[in-house]
């Protein structure tokens, strides 16, 4: 089974049919099918359910039929919406709802059309073809979308004035890992890969000293995980942290992407991997943020519980056995501190997650400005894609438009390709816009960075500017208001942009420096050899 999140919609039909007049009392015009699972993982569709939503008070005869077979909905219902099924104990796994056992209810994959009856009457209907696996049909908004079990979409969350430290890596490796090693309560790091031993470290001295630390990482990321990842979530578990692993069959992501860690009250949000080559500044030229921010953190704590608490969030030591993985060299890179951290009181912070809102929300960001709007990612999908198209219309209405890319070998090409479309693009219709691809000039290895400035408004996060990332990938992101975290980072994007640009007319200055001194030297020499 594919473990794309699926937002498509699909050629249904979900009528709430009117009750008669004189029935309102008895629940009729509320009731409705919410939803329906017939296709879960499971040996014989085991735990298949539909959620209705019946009124407790009506003494109404309620039945759920397919056409073919008929079943009657208990009396005794312990709740308005609950979930009907032949197998409660496997249901149970599946959703939250009040589970009520219904004999003999059976959901073909192949597609059925299900009735909701009162007293032999249709109140409701709901019809389906080809349930995909392990997804669930639910109505939005009139319409019907097929969505993994376990997940749940979610809105842009905001936030009032709350103090935020800026940070760039390689430049500040220490705030991570001293963000970590100040825990007094809890630690709830998710990310996509684990191979730090220092963070590591911190995470097993937290532990020892009671703070609760909970670790969730994708289970198969690209590539294979590294025998040092595994060592790594070996040491953790040894020494009792609850490590988990996201991914399998019944996944509801393709992958756990997302670099954040709660520490007590505090969130920390990055655009690295927990691994050397990112938070231990080896390599990658990252962005970063904490914000102290007891609703913050509490909103990111919410969704690393929903995270590590379905089916598919795996412990790891069930998942390691028998596994073998791969071989890797950990990047050792030594890069200059060119950029101190910077701490700001921010007007305001939001909280963005893929799937569901992470990309509309950033199309608003750039649409919102009116003076300037940088982008900084390792590399970027369809070019005609909303993100994409926002930066473009961004520069149609005046905004001044620059856009960074990676020169790592592995996207060269394609951003090469990128950069120059989008420059033509700026030539032929005269507009503000530049994009370039970075040269590191020996300040970091590459680009990894997923970050925005537009105005006063700092993105920063795990979310990649591809289809993937924002519909199938479990993405976080920060969307932080103030002007002077937006210097700061304008700052140092403006200095990746230059790049090795700016390294040359360093060189240069240097060498007409070195010349201008040869040269009164040779004066001084000359008036010291004429008047000596």
């Amino acid at each position: 089974m594919s473990r794309a999140f699926r937002a498509t919609v699909v050629a249904v039909v979900l009528l709430s049919v009117a009750a008669p007049v004189g029935v309102t009392a008895d629940g009729a015009t509320d009731a409705r099918i919410v939803a329906a699972v017939p296709n879960p993982v499971a040996d014989g569709d085991a735990g298949e359910f539909v959620v209705v939503r019946v009124s407790t008070a009506s003494t109404a005869n309620w039945t759920l039929d397919d056409g073919e077979r008929v079943v009657s909905l208990p009396d005794d219902r312990p709740a308005t919406r609950i979930a009907v099924a032949d197998d409660p104990n496997a249901t149970r796994r599946l959703t939250d709802a009040p589970v009520v056992s219904v004999p003999d209810l059976s959901l073909s994959n192949a597609g059925e059309r299900l009735r909701l009856r009162r007293d032999g009457a249709v109140v409701a209907r709901l019809d389906y073809e080809d349930a995909p696996e392990s997804e669930r049909l639910v109505r939005t908004d009139g319409e019907t979308t097929w969505r993994p079990l376990g997940y749940r979409p979610r809105d842009v969350h905001r936030y009032g004035p709350a103090a935020v430290t800026g940070f760039l890596l390689p430049d500040a490796p220490s705030v991570p890992a001293e963000t970590l090693r100040s825990a007094r309560r809890r630690i709830l790091l998710a990310g996509y890969t684990f191979t730090s031993e220092r963070v590591a470290d911190a995470l097993i001295a937290a532990e020892r000293r009671g703070v609760v630390v909970r670790v969730l990482v994708d289970a198969e990321p690209v590539g294979g995980r590294t025998a040092r990842g595994a060592r790594a979530l070996d040491r953790l578990a040894a020494a009792g942290v609850d490590v988990r692993v996201l991914g399998g069959p019944r996944a509801r992501f393709d992958y756990h992407h997302p670099k954040y860690a709660v520490v007590d009250d505090r969130a920390l949000v990055l655009t690295e991997n927990w691994k050397p080559a990112g938070v231990g500044g080896k390599s990658s030229r990252g962005w970063g943020l904490v914000v102290d921010s007891s609703p913050v953190a509490a909103d990111l704590a919410g969704l690393f519980r929903v995270d590590a608490g379905w089916n598919d969030a795996i412990p790891w030591r069930r998942h390691r056995r028998g596994r073998t993985f791969e071989t890797e060299t950990p990047a050792e890179g030594d890069y200059p501190s060119r950029f101190e951290p910077t701490d700001v009181t921010a007007a305001g912070v939001r909280v963005l997650t893929a799937p569901g809102n992470a990309e509309s929300a950033l199309v608003g960001v750039v649409d919102g400005a009116d003076r300037r709007v940088d982008v900084i990612q390792p590399s970027i999908g369809r070019r005609d894609g909303p993100l994409l198209r926002a930066t473009i219309r961004a520069a149609e209405r005046g905004v001044t438009v620059r856009v960074l890319v990676s020169g790592a070998w592995y996207v060269a090409e394609e951003n090469a390709a990128l950069v120059e479309w989008l420059n033509g693009v700026a030539t032929r219709r005269d507009l503000p816009l530049t994009a370039r691809v970075a040269e590191p000039a020996g300040r970091y290895e590459k680009i990894h960075a997923k970050g925005v400035v537009a105005d006063g408004v700092v993105v920063v996060g795990s979310l990649n500017w591809n289809e993937n990332a924002v519909s199938e990938n479990r993405e976080v992101a920060l969307a932080v208001r103030s002007e002077a975290l937006a210097t700061y980072f304008r700052e140092s994007f403006a200095a990746d942009w230059r790049g090795g640009r700016d390294v040359g007319r360093a060189t240069w200055v240097v060498v007409a420096g070195a010349l201008a001194a040869l040269v009164l030297a040779l004066v001084v020499a000359r008036k010291t050899l004429r008047f000596d």
